[in-house]
């Protein structure tokens, strides 16, 4: 691993060269080394741009080792959507009544009027609303999508809060998903629809409903693993 010193301290990086960025870009996160990315060059070049930029990485890498309790979210945490790790920034922003959650596409931002870290209460709060919001705006529109090429079809569907589980059919065929399931790559929350669904038909686990599904999705046995080891409870 390339480092250089800068004072009485060394930054390690590693550099992912990206032919689609015109110019480079560095990231900080708590435990790893930094993070160089953009048009490739030798490793001089590379020293002199972490070193042009040493001072901001060391107020960066001493942000992202604030002390605080061990479930406190700073900037260089991440958090989970769709499948995916997104680094988070946190800002104080003091004007702020309450903390607010914004996704750029590429990272998480948090402000919040306290500091420049969020408990996992507060966070939990902030991402439930943010899974609902996309999981409404999304997954409700695939489930049509896998009613039309299955012909299997829901009473209706709903978002909900569950205890330990991803989603249910109930015995009126609503189908209903927690948030959460945002969290889970595209393909998962496919098989997760597809699931629900087939229970429509079949209520109970039996041959005959895991025949359905693999009549629909030959590769469900990968998906399902992959959702049996999501950290969350009881799989679908």
């Amino acid at each position: 691993m390339p480092s250089v010193q800068y004072g009485q301290s060394s930054i390690e990086w590693r550099f992912q060269p990206d032919a689609k960025l015109k110019r480079h870009y560095l990231t900080v996160e708590r435990g790893q080394p930094v993070l160089l990315r953009g048009p490739r060059v030798g490793i001089d070049e590379q020293k002199a741009l972490v070193l042009q930029r040493a001072r901001w990485i060391r107020t960066k890498q001493a942000l992202v080792e604030l002390p605080g309790t061990d479930d406190a979210i700073v900037t260089g945490s991440r958090l989970r959507y769709c499948g995916r790790s997104y680094f988070t920034e946190v800002k104080h922003n003091p004007a702020l009544l309450a903390p607010t959650l914004t996704f750029t596409a590429s990272r998480f931002v948090i402000e919040s009027p306290s500091g420049r870290s969020i408990d996992s209460a507060a966070l939990s709060t902030l991402l439930a609303v943010f899974y609902r919001d996309r999981a409404h705006e999304r997954l409700l529109s695939r489930v049509r999508q896998w009613e039309r090429s299955t012909g299997l079809q829901a009473r209706g569907t709903r978002i909900r809060l569950f205890q330990s589980r991803w989603a249910s059919c109930s015995a009126g065929n609503i189908l209903e998903f927690h948030p959460r399931v945002m969290e889970l790559s595209s393909s998962v929350q496919d098989y997760v629809i597809l699931h629900e669904l087939c229970h429509t038909v079949e209520k109970s686990h039996t041959k005959q409903f895991w025949a359905l599904v693999a009549r629909h999705m030959a590769d469900w046995k990968v998906r399902h693993e992959t959702l049996e080891r999501a950290a969350f409870g009881d799989a679908v």
